[in-house]
């Protein structure tokens, strides 16, 4: 069984390819045989997966160019041409959309437009796959997963920001046919992702490997927030589904034939507090010295998404349970500090782990 056929030498750009998940993306695309164009800003942290494990070299071709620039955008992808687009450039944190709420919703909302007018006026483009967040959903806290067809909200700007992206995709997926266009537009909703590679600041598992790192502290600010924790390539795996069925034309050929949303997240028993993460990592790398600092800043004390329809439409199902997916990613953080000259050969042996995996599975 051959995995994503019509990925074999399609031409696919992806915007923010330099950051954690789009490092991964370049990785497992080129492995499928793609011709990756990406269209990003610089890596934004020191040290990055991207610049680790020598991303660039798996490129076509790589522009540094602010999604939020309208023209830019439009003749990068009028140039390029590519057969459709993974978009994943954003402004991805909670809690620098507080100091920087303009800046968030610049990046995520006018970003997104850009993209999707550069597309709906580049013919070569099939469809485009724009990655939004489980935090899309008006979040009641009762405790229910959350359906895709359920209302979207925002009690912070990057909640907000990534809802009204979602609003503007489909504004813009419902008005193709008075534009006489056919072009798929899906988008995917990921639970917290995990592995290795993760630099960013403000997310729990870069914060542990600085503070294993430096001998240093670790500061929480809600140990019992529960969260639907899952391996990156888990993500990774879905993004591919959709990019594959919209180049074969199978999406186009469904009843949602414009595109449609998509939650990508593990199972209930994965969807546990930042205080069982806390104590698996000291099980399967080493214990961190655990600081709280309460935030008066609003974050959701439960979030759990239904990725039902994934499953049964796409046969997509995290293959890792939440300790399979800690035990890697701590073996990537340890290469990392003990022997990091093997980083890149440990990013692809994992790679290739997951998709063989994959493969043995009779879901896909």
């Amino acid at each position: 069984m051959t995995l994503f056929p019509s990925l074999k030498d399609a031409s696919i750009l992806v915007t923010g390819h330099s950051g954690f998940t789009g490092s991964w993306v370049c990785h497992a695309l080129k492995h499928f045989g793609a011709q990756i164009h990406g269209l990003a800003l610089p890596p934004s942290t020191h040290p990055s997966l991207f610049d680790l494990t020598q991303v660039e070299t798996r490129l076509a071709s790589q522009n540094w160019i602010d999604i939020a620039h309208d023209k830019a955008v439009l003749d990068h992808v009028a140039d390029i041409r590519p057969d459709t687009i993974l978009h994943l450039a954003a402004q991805p944190l909670v809690l620098p959309s507080y100091a920087d709420p303009i800046g968030t919703f610049r990046t995520n909302v006018l970003g997104t437009v850009n993209l999707l007018e550069a597309a709906r006026k580049t013919d070569s483009v099939k469809g485009i796959v724009a990655i939004t967040t489980d935090k899309v959903y008006a979040n009641s806290e009762i405790g229910l997963p959350f359906k895709e067809e359920a209302r979207l909200g925002g009690h912070d700007p990057y909640s907000a920001s990534k809802a009204a992206a979602e609003m503007a995709i489909d504004g813009y997926r419902l008005s193709l046919p008075s534009w006489k266009r056919q072009l798929v537009i899906d988008t995917a909703r990921g639970g917290n992702i995990i592995g290795g590679g993760d630099w960013s600041e403000h997310r729990l598992i870069p914060d542990y490997a600085r503070a294993i790192l430096n001998n240093k502290p670790i500061t929480i600010r809600n140990p019992r927030a529960s969260r639907p924790w899952q391996h990156v390539l888990c993500l990774v795996h879905g993004y591919l589904i959709l990019l594959d069925h919209i180049l074969s034309g199978e999406t186009a050929q469904s009843a949602e034939n414009l595109g449609e949303a998509w939650n990508f997240g593990p199972t209930a028993t994965d969807c546990v507090s930042v205080q069982t993460i806390l104590e698996k990592m000291a099980h399967y790398w080493s214990p961190a010295d655990i600081q709280l600092e309460p935030t008066e800043q609003h974050e959701a004390a439960t979030l759990i998404i239904d990725s039902s329809k994934a499953a049964h439409r796409l046969g997509w199902r995290p293959p890792y349970s939440l300790d399979q997916s800690l035990a890697l990613t701590a073996e990537w953080y340890k290469t990392y500090q003990l022997n990091p000259s093997e980083l890149h050969a440990v990013t692809q042996r994992q790679l290739l782990q997951y998709f063989a995996k994959i493969q043995q599975s009779p879901l896909i």
